[in-house]
């Protein structure tokens, strides 16, 4: 296995947010998990990437344990975090922005190559290389956080809420992209609002409930369960 979240617990203060959590992330899959807001879906994904400090229980990635490692040597050994809001540079330009996913890398030949790869999968970001991040829409903006994800050159990449906000026609967009990504070989995480979405992407899923994970199977078959269609899937 991959990576395995093993039986997180979490806390801010007093108030205990992830309550027992174990998970597994198989190679070159996509698992995503659901849920409501404030169920502790982005703490999950911010303790993986080192962005908040568990009281107990692992992590394991690759066989390694990260869960005593600082953000950037996770970032170092392959995983990459897509952040909720995006969190791109505004006053950077695109181009910029993209160069700083590839700060710990050594080879500069090779951070030339994936940037113009980038550039071949979001032409929209190569017309605006010069620009600053904060005259993009929200939807170039999401592709720019995910490509700045993809030059640090992830085994794992790490997806908090990439739809949010964004207009039918760009979501579909991101589906696409989302897909691309993982025919490349790429394992993905995927905490997204829009469980319709993130069900049709995920191999695997989990639901999260207040902390706890409330149920978890094949995407396919949380899809049809009438618990999850009734409370996720607004049907």
């Amino acid at each position: 296995m991959l990576l395995e979240l093993n039986n997180l617990v979490l806390s801010y203060g007093s108030v205990q947010v992830l309550k027992d959590i174990s998970m597994e992330v198989d190679k070159a899959q996509v698992v995503t998990i659901i849920g409501a807001n404030g169920a502790g879906k982005s703490t999950t994904l911010r303790t993986i990437s080192g962005l908040a400090k568990l009281k107990s229980g692992s992590i394991t990635f690759d066989g390694h344990r990260i869960d005593t490692l600082p953000a950037n040597k996770i970032v170092a050994m392959g995983i990459s975090h897509v952040p909720e809001g995006r969190r791109i540079f505004p006053d950077m330009t695109v181009e910029e922005n993209l160069r700083t996913g590839a700060f710990l890398r050594k080879s500069r030949s090779e951070v030339e190559d994936d940037l113009e790869g980038i550039y071949s999968q979001f032409p929209i970001l190569k017309s605006r290389r010069t620009k600053n991040a904060k005259t993009l829409s929200g939807g170039e903006q999401q592709m720019l956080a995910i490509g700045r994800a993809l030059m640090a050159r992830p085994r794992v990449l790490l997806m908090d809420e990439p739809s949010m906000g964004l207009a039918p026609v760009i979501v579909d967009e991101i589906r696409k992209i989302i897909e691309q990504i993982k025919e490349n070989g790429v394992t993905i995480l995927l905490v997204e609002q829009n469980a319709e979405l993130a069900l049709n992407l995920a191999n695997y899923a989990y639901v999260l409930e207040n902390g706890k994970i409330a149920l978890e199977g094949p995407a396919e078959e949380l899809h049809d369960n009438e618990q999850v269609r009734t409370a996720y899937l607004g049907i």
